[in-house]
């Protein structure tokens, strides 16, 4: 954690331009600070998608010889791959071009029917608002989509890429992470009792197989597998020099560039991670609302999103490689501009890291999952989560905070299930 600098300013209303001009030794020009985010943009998701060249192997090995211990391989790399796309979240919100991308990768809830079998005594066999909801592409060759008819005998990144949101349902998540974590784990059937999916390795043993197409299902699982990694490799390439994600921050006037800082975090930690990852399944109590809900590793996606945002503000970002990129974050730039909000802010940043550190270690401890802890009659569980959530509306309080002291604006995406719960619970 850097410390913040000595309040060798005392007035909190200074301008960008009044700051600069002091000429502080110490004090990073704001463009500067700018830039630091685009190069940390760069190679975290960089990281990710090492990762998931990573997961590819492990998916590729899993086909190659089907057996408890490749699956059980694919699915650890799968869970280590993770945190690295999850720390990049705080990119999202303020940037256009990674909020357009972002439901290609990380795309929730999904109806699994869509992709594979599933148990419909449990999941059912029809839903009114998706006609794709157990279309099971793995098992059938073609399928039928409004009055078009899809030729999916071969299963290709093209054709799972065409059928993602398909018959304009946004449940019809096709690929992304949470694809490839069904394929790993199947459906977990368990509600909020202990235990995640259970999927058997033989379902990608085309010798030996269970619940047929063993040959599909492995192909869809390449097919999807294959494109996380070119989805994420092309966020990547976004950021470098010439991409259009960095051109288009570093453009921007420089307050109005530090706002997209802050406003993807502010967006990311209320509406988003406290509201409709969180909030939302607590006041159901339904484990279904749960974010990587295949696998039980919830808690640790929360977590890094937290952990993501404070290496954003912080600008001292630990790469994959166990390399150190450091460099002036808005952190930084905060501690001259409005030093007793910055730290402020630092301390409320550190609550909620330290409160959905809770939560993971909780989760890591195996003796409570997430979906265990938003479930009915479980007094502990939710303490812990609703302490979460209430760590990062604070924390989004301290961020608008600053936001003020700075003189600068955003706008931070909402949440009914935080500014209109009783309309969420009425539903």
């Amino acid at each position: 954690m850097r410390l913040p600098w000595p309040g060798l300013l005392a007035s909190t209303a200074l301008t960008l331009s009044a700051i600069v001009s002091l000429a502080r030794a110490d004090a990073p020009a704001p463009e500067a600070v700018v830039t630091h985010y685009a190069d940390m943009a760069e190679a975290m998701y960089a990281d990710a998608h090492s990762a998931a060249v990573d997961l590819l192997k492990a998916v590729e090995a899993l086909i190659a010889a089907p057996s408890e211990d490749t699956l059980n391989a694919a699915r650890k790399t799968w869970l280590d791959a993770r945190p690295w796309y999850q720390q990049t979240e705080g990119f999202r919100f303020g940037n256009p071009i990674v909020d357009a991308w972002e439901g290609r990768v990380n795309a929730w809830p999904l109806d699994e029917g869509l992709i594979d079998y599933v148990d419909t005594g449990k999941y059912g066999e029809e839903s009114d608002e998706n006609t794709l909801y157990v279309a099971n592409v793995v098992a059938n060759s073609s399928l039928q989509i409004g009055n078009e008819k899809v030729d999916a005998t071969a299963i290709t990144p093209d054709l799972i890429k065409s059928l993602h949101e398909a018959a304009d349902s946004e449940s019809n998540v096709a690929i992304g992470y949470h694809a490839v974590e069904f394929l790993l784990w199947g459906q977990d059937l368990n509600g909020t009792g202990p235990g995640a999916g259970n999927r058997p390795y033989t379902d990608f043993d085309t010798a030996n197989c269970t619940n047929g197409n063993c040959d599909r299902r492995a192909a869809y699982l390449k097919a999807a597998t294959d494109l996380l990694v070119a989805d994420l490799q092309e966020m990547a390439l976004n950021w470098k020099a010439e991409g259009a994600a960095r051109k288009d921050v570093v453009a921007k006037p420089v307050n109005e560039a530090l706002g997209v800082i802050l406003t993807g975090l502010g967006s990311l930690s209320y509406g988003e991670l406290a509201g409709e990852r969180m909030k939302l399944g607590l006041i159901l109590h339904d484990p279904e609302e749960e974010h990587d809900c295949f696998s039980d590793n919830t808690h640790n996606s929360h977590y890094y999103d937290v952990e993501g945002m404070w290496t954003i503000y912080s600008g001292t970002l630990k790469r994959r490689d166990g390399t150190v990129l450091d460099g002036p974050g808005i952190q930084d730039l905060a501690a001259v501009t409005a030093p007793d909000t910055q730290m402020k802010l630092d301390a409320l940043m550190q609550d909620a890291l330290a409160k959905f550190k809770a939560v993971k270690d909780k989760g890591d401890s195996g003796t409570m999952a997430y979906d265990q802890m938003i479930g009915a009659n479980n007094p502990e569980g939710n303490a812990l989560v609703q302490n979460a959530i209430d760590s990062l509306v604070v924390q989004t309080r301290g961020i608008e905070a600053l936001v003020s002291a700075m003189n600068l604006a955003i706008k931070v995406e909402g949440s009914d299930s935080l500014d209109n719960p009783g309309a969420v619970s009425a539903q």
